[in-house]
């Protein structure tokens, strides 16, 4: 007959006051990772959110990008108004050059008066971008070339005859100068007009060929914006 045993050991209810214990210590466990979790979320949150003195920063350069592009609108609404009126100019000056004939007195004077309202509007620029304010410089100093040819021309009317050419071909060489200024600055603001989501703006002169000037891409206009 075989002798009864008893259960083995590690089938045995452990005492009351160990299993709370156990049950004690993997509760403390439990409560440990749940606050290690919650800590590490909240460390994860606080390193992805900006300082405040890096989103003072950010509202600064948003608020420059918005006035950027609005001062290139601006100026290219200007350019192409400031084109219309000077490509004629650069074009007759050109003309009497090659013709050898001197405009008429009146029409000079009337030359002059429409280059010194052009001027005007580059008196008091607003401060923007270097991009934008080089697009901007090289206008105004197109702008200022044409005014120099118109005076040329002006006192070629007051020259000997003899010398008259000379003075108006310096006024033609004064004014395809301008021309070519105003061709790298038109570069200049087709370009910050792309980068403005603006697409391409084509602001060239209306004077013919001139050597060394830039032409228009070839890119319809407003594409790539």
């Amino acid at each position: 007959m075989s002798r009864r045993t008893g259960k083995p050991s590690y089938l045995a209810q452990p005492p009351p006051g160990q299993r709370r214990y156990k049950t004690q210590l993997l509760a403390g466990v439990a409560v440990a990772v749940l606050i290690s979790g919650l800590i590490g979320g909240l460390i994860g949150f606080s390193a992805g959110q900006p300082t405040p003195t890096e989103a003072s920063i950010a509202e600064i350069h948003e608020a420059e990008a918005r006035r950027d592009v609005q001062q290139i609108i601006e100026l290219t609404g200007m350019a192409r108004r400031t084109g219309d009126q000077i490509s004629p100019i650069i074009l007759a000056i050109k003309q009497a050059a090659e013709a050898g004939g001197m405009p008429e007195a009146s029409r000079v004077r009337q030359w002059q008066q429409t280059m010194r309202q052009q001027l005007d509007q580059f008196a008091d620029p607003p401060s923007g971008t270097t991009a934008t304010n080089v697009a901007r410089g090289g206008l105004r100093g197109a702008v200022e070339q044409a005014a120099v040819a118109v005076d040329t021309v002006a006192l070629a009317a007051t020259a000997p005859v003899p010398g008259r050419k000379d003075h108006l071909l310096l006024a033609a060489r004064q004014a395809t100068l301008a021309t070519t200024t105003w061709s790298v600055a038109a570069a200049q603001l087709d370009q910050i007009n792309i980068d403005a989501g603006q697409g391409h703006q084509h602001v060239y002169l209306d004077t013919g060929q001139a050597d060394g000037a830039f032409t228009p891409d070839g890119e319809a206009e407003g594409a790539g914006g």
